[in-house]
């Protein structure tokens, strides 16, 4: 990216150029920099800046910070590298922020937009004909689980999250058609899970797994939303499926919240006004 950068620059106007310039000599802060702060930089205006992200075959800035950050956390050092029990802290700090950041990368290249608009849908029906939502996990997974029924919550969304292998069992017995059930487990393969998830298609509901592709999960369910991020079996091996997991219930959040119209916006008011007033009496 920054080699094509570099041979366009003398076909570009010369405040372009400077913009140029700007990403050549230091990307790691173009990528994380305010447009102002970038036009004051290379002394051009604001729309300067987007015009030469533009002319580099972007969207605009925010597209082209997006891959430009891609390119630098891909380029970094540490990444996919383990923890060694010799490291310093800023060792340590860097290899697992690099880490977690190498698994988002990897998601956002190898997401499946299709399979999120289909998951988006399935909950927003759901919420509409007042079917069941349900979401299933266990151990680091049911922290995630509750995490999706609080993002749910907000929404308007009453959902029920559960880690008891047992409830989720007799709760995927109670499934019926139009409901719906999140399944989210890093292997795939724990026994209960993937039991549940086969329980609650066979009686009709939308099963949704967030797991690894392959896997027994995946296969017992109608729309996977893969997260693909094999954790270390080292000691000190970050648990970046985690932050992996709980990335994908905001995108699948968001993309619900977008499906459930205008309305929502109020009631999102509304409901900051109530918090605010009760925790700040204001």
């Amino acid at each position: 990216m920054l080699d094509r950068i570099s041979a366009s620059l003398p076909s570009l106007a010369p405040a372009e150029q400077r913009v140029g310039q700007l990403v050549l000599a230091d990307p790691h802060s173009f990528a994380r920099l305010p447009v102002r702060e970038l036009a004051a930089k290379a002394n051009v205006s604001k729309p300067t800046v987007v015009r030469f992200c533009r002319s580099m075959g972007y969207d605009g800035l925010a597209d082209f910070k997006l891959k430009l950050a891609g390119n630098v956390a891909e380029g970094v050092p540490f990444v996919h590298r383990s923890v060694d029990v010799d490291d310093k802290t800023a060792d340590v700090m860097v290899k697992v922020i690099d880490n977690s950041v190498a698994a988002f990368l990897q998601y956002r290249n190898d997401a499946n937009p299709a399979a999120i608009e289909q998951a988006a849908n399935a909950i927003v029906n759901a919420w509409q004909q007042k079917k069941r939502l349900e979401i299933y996990g266990v151990g680091n997974s049911g922290v995630v689980a509750q995490d999706a029924q609080h993002k749910f919550f907000r929404l308007g969304i009453s959902s029920q999250a559960t880690s008891d292998t047992h409830i989720q069992t007799m709760g995927a017995t109670m499934l019926r058609s139009g409901d719906c059930l999140i399944v989210i487990s890093n292997s795939g393969r724990t026994t209960d899970l993937v039991d549940a998830a086969r329980i609650a298609r066979e009686n009709g509901a939308t099963v949704i797994a967030i797991t690894s592709s392959h896997t027994p999960l995946s296969n017992s369910s109608q729309i996977l939303l893969s997260a693909n991020n094999l954790e270390g079996s080292d000691l000190y091996s970050p648990m970046a499926s985690r932050l992996l997991h709980l990335l994908i219930i905001d995108i699948l959040a968001t993309a619900v919240a977008l499906k459930m119209g205008d309305g929502l916006a109020h009631n999102l008011q509304n409901l900051q006004n109530q918090l605010q007033q009760k925790r700040y009496g204001i």
